[in-house]
């Protein structure tokens, strides 16, 4: 498949230039730095794109890339770190800026420059950076400027390198979705229009090769990922598919009626639903530590389908959900990236499990897999439900997880979003839940004084997840929420609402 390659080199944006190219129909894959050139030249390559980075290009143990990429003839775009690279690589000069440039500034292009055609003269970009080019490699010219930057893009247009010190992939540049057209489709010459549907055959037909005569288990969640790719797997083999449904204890209210609704009596799969809620909650117990939760969790849930995995004949491999996000802020597996939180999904199966994964979204956004699924006349109701994380509840209870606070969150977390799709806000919102705090506080209910629990409630509005706003949500909504909750769940006596962005908040509390 032609696609456009990213290089990683640690840069908080490296996600972003792979969501806007895929806005562009443009498929695209993100590979640390590091890569050898043997699996870069193994692709069908039209461009690489080399990302930004928090390293000087002179600092000791600087990330670097094989040199031998220039020579392949492919265009190659450099972006903030990227360019420095290039120039450091080409014998330009990299020197530390005098006043390191973080935010907006205005740019001047030059009309000439294939990169900024259909761009006015003048825009507002975004800066990141604290070295500059001080010098061009020989046979380089300027492009770009601002009034702290003489030179803020170069290109050689004859060995289709180019470079931007500004980054054209976040939302706060004029016009960054144009100039990566620009380098996409006129000068890598991309032809194909990609779509998340586009290689659904070819995904199936990988699926039947790699299952063959195995059958494959699926942890099925219910939530839009493992639902989509079981279906995905379902048109592969059919019955081969066993799909076993864990109720940890830490679901909501109705998840488990849903599944038996949704995938026994519609999709007539074969569906087990298995009971472990009291091994999770003892294996949980006294535990407050978010990345132990994660980790107790995910080797539970493991264990448990290694142990039903027996049960099932000629069982091989096992379906998993995993999306491209989920890798990304799971483990810096793409370049000297900070690693933001674990994930259960993620980071592969124990030696002691026989089964290998198949993971056919895991090189999809969240937006992409509902795409894929409207592409296979999935239902919209399913495809649009808000995502819910592996560790279900147990990450929205802040401190130690007991059967009481498990059912306070459960019954408070009903109401919150049973108002919100009264009010006609569940699609206008991405996430929606509750968090109940190791918190309590003084009120006063039915004239007598309480001392009880807080819930905190977090909506958030977002595209793929990687970043989020919150949600402003109508008072009145708000006020409904607030006053259900506190007079419906009995321990809980004030409601608290997060409005805190993703940078720099995630979007789970834990």
């Amino acid at each position: 498949m032609n696609q456009i390659l990213i290089l990683d080199f640690g840069s908080q944006y490296t996600q972003l230039i792979a969501r806007r190219l895929r806005q562009l129909k443009v498929y695209c894959e993100i590979l640390p730095c590091s890569t050898k050139l043997e699996e870069i030249t193994s692709k069908e390559l039209k461009g690489i794109i080399l990302s930004g980075g928090p390293s000087s290009i002179y600092a000791k143990n600087s990330p670097k890339v094989d040199p031998k990429i220039f020579e392949l003839g492919l265009p190659i775009l450099g972006i903030c770190y990227g360019m420095q690279l290039i120039s450091h690589d080409r014998g330009g000069k990299v020197i530390k800026s005098k006043k390191r440039e973080y935010g907006f500034s205005i740019l001047k292009t030059s009309k000439k420059s294939p990169l900024f055609n259909g761009v006015p003269e003048k825009i507002k970009v975004w800066m990141s950076h604290g070295d500059e080019v001080k010098k061009m490699p020989k046979g380089f010219k300027k492009s770009a400027n601002t009034s702290d930057i003489k030179i803020a893009g170069f290109e050689n247009e004859k060995e289709k390198l180019y470079a931007l010190q500004f980054h054209p992939e976040v939302h706060h540049t004029d016009y960054g979705l144009k100039i990566l057209k620009n380098f996409a489709h006129k000068i890598c010459l991309y032809k194909d229009q990609w779509s998340p549907a586009s290689f659904l055959n070819e995904t199936i037909a990988d699926i039947k090769k790699d299952a063959k005569n195995s059958s494959v288990i699926c942890g099925l969640s219910g939530g839009v990922d493992s639902s989509v790719a079981s279906v995905i797997v379902s048109k592969a083999i059919g019955k081969k598919l066993y799909c076993i449904f864990v109720d940890t204890g830490l679901l909501r209210t109705g998840d488990k009626e849903r599944m038996r609704a949704v995938f026994n009596k519609k999709y007539k799969f074969n569906l087990k639903i298995v009971d472990a809620s009291k091994l999770f909650l003892s294996k949980l117990k006294g535990v407050s530590s978010p990345e132990r939760k994660r980790k107790i969790i995910g080797k539970t849930f493991i264990e448990v389908f290694d142990k039903e995995s027996k049960k099932i004949k000629n069982a091989g491999f096992l379906l998993q959900g995993t999306l491209y996000p989920d890798i990304i802020e799971s483990v810096s597996v793409k370049g000297p990236s900070a690693v933001i939180k674990s994930h259960h999904n993620v980071g592969g199966l124990p030696k002691k499990m026989k089964l290998k994964l198949i993971e056919p979204l895991k090189f999809l956004f969240k937006d992409e897999v509902r795409e894929l699924g409207r592409s296979m006349k999935m239902p919209e109701e399913l495809l649009m439900q808000h995502p819910f994380p592996g560790p279900g509840l147990a990450i929205r209870i802040i401190g130690d997880i007991t059967q009481e606070r498990i059912n306070i969150l459960k019954k408070a977390d009903k109401i919150m979003r049973d108002e919100i799709k009264k009010f006609g806000w569940y699609d206008k919102i991405w996430q929606a839940f509750c968090v109940l705090l190791p918190v309590k506080s003084v009120g006063v209910m039915g004239d007598e004084r309480s001392y009880e629990n807080t819930i905190a409630v977090r909506c958030v509005e977002s595209v793929d997840g990687m970043t989020a706003d919150w949600s402003k949500l109508p008072y009145e909504l708000m006020q409904k929420i607030s006053s259900r909750i506190v007079s419906e769940v009995k321990g809980i006596n004030r409601i608290v609402y997060d409005i805190t962005s993703k940078p720099p908040s995630t979007i789970e509390w834990e």
